[in-house]
């Protein structure tokens, strides 16, 4: 798997570049400290993966992205988590990586790159994702569970948000805690219902996951502890 950085930092460039090397199989192309100077490149060389900082000279990460026709893999770089939401947007994006980040943070972003990397070269069923079908305004959206990053109840409304997209729509946490009862996902809160495998990290009572941040009830901590193996 190919990849290159943009990055106008020179430290965090280093940092990528170490990460980078400890993983087999993970080629790293060229550095770059701007997003034009990667654009031409990126048009003439197969890419897999791009490490994208968000905050770049002349042009956002963000809004280069959008400029790039069938774009590769993106894993988003920055200090700045206020951006997630608006950068999962963009489909292209597999992960968000807030700095400063660990080795085992960046393995999981690659291991989702990866993922995203290899579909085309294996469309068996046994290897599609689980879906559903929301019925949200009348209109039946397909969401992929995998995508999923948190379920947020208020009242008798619930939020799901997934990578790309958020619904808000009549129904009960209960109800989709059985629907998911057996996957990946943990109830943390008598409100909120997390995907385990975008947490990032667990301080006090709060679990943040993807550039997100979800309080955690005394009463459900344990169980979030044990189902990650804490």
């Amino acid at each position: 798997m190919t990849c290159i950085i943009i990055e106008d930092e020179i430290p965090a460039q280093r940092i990528l570049q170490n990460y980078i090397g400890k993983i087999p199989g993970l080629e790293l192309l060229n550095t770059f400290k701007a997003a034009i100077e990667a654009n031409s490149f990126l048009n003439s060389n197969q890419v897999d993966v791009v490490f994208l900082d968000i905050n770049l000279p002349d042009i956002s990460g963000l809004d280069f992205i959008k400029t790039i026709k069938d774009p590769p893999a993106v894993i988003m770089t920055t200090a700045y988590p206020d951006y997630a939401v608006s950068s999962f947007e963009l489909r292209t994006i597999v992960d968000y990586l807030v700095k400063p980040f660990s080795f085992d943070r960046f393995l999981k972003a690659i291991n989702k790159a990866k993922e995203r990397v290899d579909v085309p070269k294996n469309n068996s069923e046994e290897n599609k994702s689980e879906t559903i079908f929301l019925n949200v305004d009348k209109t039946m959206h397909k969401i992929v569970l995998d995508t999923i990053i948190y379920i947020e109840s208020d009242r008798n409304y619930i939020t799901l948000v997934t990578q790309t997209q958020k619904f808000s729509f009549i129904d009960s946490l209960k109800n989709w805690a059985e629907k998911l009862r057996g996957k990946q996902f943990i109830q943390v809160h008598k409100s909120f219902i997390i995907n385990s495998e975008f947490v990032d990290k667990i301080s006090g009572n709060t679990v943040f996951l993807s550039g997100y941040k979800i309080p955690i009830g005394r009463t459900y901590k344990p169980n979030l502890l044990n189902a990650l193996g804490i």
